[in-house]
């Protein structure tokens, strides 16, 4: 629910950033113990699968863990997407914001399953514990960080039953066959995607809030190839 995440989708400056990519990995491999230790994991996990896994063109091994480190680390994850949140909202939270490189892989993830999707649009669920959130219908919202749901409600349910939201997403892409945890049947959903609320219903002691997608829409780009002063601050 939050309008000023960071949400780059770094379109139009790929080469730039394919080059300084790999120092910037290595320089929060060092300095993020939360993030090395996560990524060490999840690499080992991607060369037991690797050799099974089908991967669309323009795949990179890269995605791969970044979608593995983010599905088995429910820490990582957490920590991850509260910074995202918070590195939109100032150059100085930019500047200081650790998973740059984390962020950069798994949104050319879903970049490239995306574009290898035959669904267009599909409806999916995400549930919420502790926090039973309120909408006005027709109010326009985004999650502003990356965001887990499940094509099935039950499952979603499991992580939450405070609210359910039932949505209509266009840009979130399933990554069953990247994910340590298959079973969840998920669906991520990108920063960027943009909702219309369409229904706010309470049900006993849960709220259940309807989301319809509506656009993409991002805030940033290629903020990382502009200038050292963001991209080596980590």
């Amino acid at each position: 629910m939050v309008e000023s995440a960071y949400d780059d989708q770094y379109k139009g400056c790929e080469k730039i950033m394919e080059a300084k990519i790999p120092q910037l990995f290595q320089l929060e491999n060092k300095s993020n113990p939360e993030f090395s230790f996560a990524w060490n994991a999840a690499k080992k996990e991607w060369e037991k699968k690797k050799p099974g896994a089908v991967k669309p063109p323009g795949f990179k091994d890269e995605y791969a863990i970044a979608i593995l480190a983010y599905t088995q680390n429910r820490t990582l994850f957490k920590v991850f997407n509260a910074a995202v949140r918070e590195a939109g909202q100032s150059r100085k939270s930019l500047r200081n914001f650790q998973f740059k490189a984390l962020h950069y892989f798994l949104t050319n993830a879903l970049r490239v399953l995306k574009e290898h999707d035959n669904s267009k649009c599909q409806t999916v669920y995400r549930g919420i514990e502790k926090v039973q959130f309120k909408a006005v219908k027709q109010q326009n919202m985004r999650f502003g960080q990356f965001t887990s749901s499940s094509l099935k409600s039950e499952i979603a349910l499991k992580f939450g039953k405070d609210t359910l939201f039932t949505i209509e997403t266009c840009y979130g892409v399933s990554i069953k066959d990247f994910s340590f945890s298959p079973e969840e049947e998920e669906i991520l959903i990108p920063p960027y995607e943009k909702f219309k609320v369409t229904s706010f219903n309470k049900d006993q002691d849960k709220n259940i809030i309807g989301l319809q997608s509506i656009e993409n829409f991002s805030n940033y780009n290629c903020e990382f190839s502009k200038g050292k002063s963001i991209l080596l601050s980590s």
